[in-house]
Formats: C-alpha cells, structure tokens, sequence
C-alpha cells in the first residue's frame, strides 16, 4: 500500500509540474511574440533567423526554469499548507475513533496557515470535549446504576432466603415479605426514573401543552402526602394565590411537585415544618417548597441536580439520586427556572418559576 501510494503522489507531483509547464510557457510565449512584434513594428528591426533561434531556446530554458520553480514551491505549499494539517486532523479523527477523546489538535500559526483548517481544528477539538463528557456521562451512569441497583437486589436476595426458611412466625413472613416488596418497589421507581429522564433527554417525549389552575394542582400533589406529615407529626403551612393559570403539560409538572414535596418531607425530622407557596407576577408564576429539615452546604447544593448525586448518605436507601435530575429537565422543557437555597440545620428552600398563562384582552 505505502508503494503504490508513493507511486501516486510522484505521478501527481508529475502531473501537477506539466501543468504549471504548459500554462507559464503559454504565458511567456504570448509575451516574447508580443514583444518581439512591437519591438519590430516600433524600430522597424528585422531579425534572422538565428537571432529568433536563439531567442527562442533561451525562451524555452526559462520556461522549464520558471516551471519547475513554481512547481516546487506548490509542493512545499502543500506538504506544509495543506498535507501536514489535514494529516493531524485525519490522525486525531482515527483516535476518537479508537476511543480516545483527550486527543487536541494545536492550531497552526495564522501566518502560515489557511483559517479554513484552524476552523476545522476548533470544531474537532470541540467535538473530541464533547464525546469525551458523553463518554463520561456515560460511564459515570452505568456505574451508579450498577451501584443502585446492587442494594434492592442484596435486599430481595436476603429476605428471599430467610423466606426459604421453615420456621417463621406469621409476622416474621410478612416482614420478610415487606422488605421484599420494598425492595421491588425501590428497584422499580428508579428503572421508571430512568426511563423518563431518558426520553426527556432525548426529547422522546413532547409536552402537550394546556392552560390549567396551577394552585389546583399543586394542592391536589400536596395532599397525597396527608398522611405521610399526620405520621411525622409535621406541620403544614400553605399560601396558595387563587386563578394563577399557566400554560404547560400538567403531567410533567406534576412530577415536579411531587419530588419536592417528597423531598420535603423525607428530610423534615418530626414536628418541623413544610411550606408551600404560590404567587404571581406579571409573567410567571413562582412556587416556593420551604422545611425546616437538616438543610446542606453549598457544596452539595452546587450537585443536587446531577443524575444519581445524594447529599445525604445516611438517607440514601430512601431515594435514588434521579429525583431532582428529572425535576431540572422537566423545568428546563417547561421553559422555566428552578434554585435552591439551603443552610447546614436552617433548612432548604426550591422556588419554581414558570412562565404564567395571560389572557389576550
């Protein structure tokens, strides 16, 4: 291959000096006769035969001359305008191919190089970063759903096996089986979590936009919750503004809800506090979820809203880490924004905004 591929760049730099042969001694020769004819014609000269000869030999000298200058500067124009990058970007094209995305490509200098190919070196310099953050992405995913996958599954593993056992007590086997349903129901959620975060990643599934009383809503998700906040003994607070319409998908909003709100109470102790409000300015509606739980630092504030990320340990068999993921995306789809605001003991509070629906007058 390297002997045949050598064979045809000789014949092309061949063929390329042909070409500049023709073309500068179809310029020089239209030249000298113009010149010689208006030489003759102006001084009234008559040349020999030898003197045109002679005049033309030397013609002929310069123009292979002149030719082979030219050409060798085109190939010097070329290996090092046009070969070597194309080279570095062929180079580090076959190693993202290979799987290597911390390959870059330096660009050449301006003084020398033609832009188009410093364009080109941004542009796959930019593409290697980015395949190398979805590779990233990727591996950090199957790694945490390998890693949350692998507690609900030691959990069913166990209680299956002490189900096995001959000798329990009634309440023993509703236990075990408890903690088997549990675990299912864990495993479950966070596939179903899964799932939906994909397709709204990847823009599968497509909000059916409609007008809807969002106070109605938020209130309808809070009191699913009834009885989980009458068993913590956790207080409620709610400042709900009455016909405060928004025009969004009423299902994705309702996942948002119900997050927060789950979120609330799970870090509440007993007897705190969990707020909700719900006002309005001209164009957005804004929701506030406030508790008194154990608040976090800024740092894991910083993360909440990362794919499997829990601040939390020590409550990490009570979630997954996809919650708040699937929160942002559905806020993000909504057009919308989402903060948060937290002290380590002083709680945490996530204010909502989305855009409001306003009748035309």
């Amino acid at each position: 291959m390297k002997s045949g591929s050598k064979k045809g760049a000789f014949w092309k730099a061949l063929g390329s000096f042909f070409i500049f042969f023709w073309m500068v001694a179809f310029v020089i020769t239209c030249s000298t006769t113009l010149f010689i004819t208006t030489l003759q014609s102006s001084l009234g000269l008559e040349f020999t035969k030898e003197e045109l000869s002679a005049a033309a030999k030397l013609t002929m000298t310069n123009t292979v001359f002149i030719s082979l200058l030219f050409a060798a500067i085109d190939v010097l124009r070329r290996k090092f305008l046009v070969e070597r990058p194309a080279q570095k970007i062929t180079e580090a094209a076959e190693k993202m191919i290979a799987g290597d995305f911390s390959v870059r490509i330096q660009p050449t200098a301006k003084f020398f190089a033609d832009d188009t190919f410093n364009d080109i070196v941004a542009c796959v310099n930019q593409m290697a970063e980015e395949l190398g953050g979805v590779e990233t992405l990727r591996n950090d995913f199957i790694a945490n759903v390998s890693h949350e996958m692998k507690t609900p599954l030691a959990v069913i593993q166990n209680y299956g096996q002490l189900l096995q056992s001959p000798n329990l007590s009634k309440e023993q086997r509703m236990e075990y089986a408890e903690g088997v349903t549990e675990g299912a129901r864990r495993m479950a959620d966070m596939l179903t979590n899964i799932l939906r975060l994909n397709r709204l990643e990847n823009q599968q599934i497509f909000p059916k936009t409609t007008e809807f009383d969002l106070g109605e809503q938020i209130c309808a998700c809070l009191l699913q919750y009834e009885n989980v906040w009458e068993r913590e003994g956790i207080e409620i607070e709610t400042d709900i503004a009455e016909d405060i319409l928004v025009q969004a998908d009423a299902e994705l909003l309702g996942l948002v809800w119900n997050n927060l709100f789950s979120n609330a109470f799970k870090f509440t102790q007993r007897g705190g506090t969990v707020s909700v409000s719900l006002t309005a300015d001209e164009h957005y509606a804004v929701v506030r979820v406030q508790d008194t739980g154990c608040g976090m630092t800024a740092e894991v504030g910083a993360r909440i809203f990362e794919k499997f990320y829990q601040g939390d340990p020590s409550r990490a068999s009570q979630g997954n880490g996809l919650g708040l993921a699937l929160v942002k995306r559905v806020i993000d789809i909504c057009k919308g924004e989402i903060g948060v605001e937290s002290a380590v003991g002083a709680g945490t509070t996530f204010t909502v905004r989305i855009r409001r629906f306003c009748h035309e007058i």
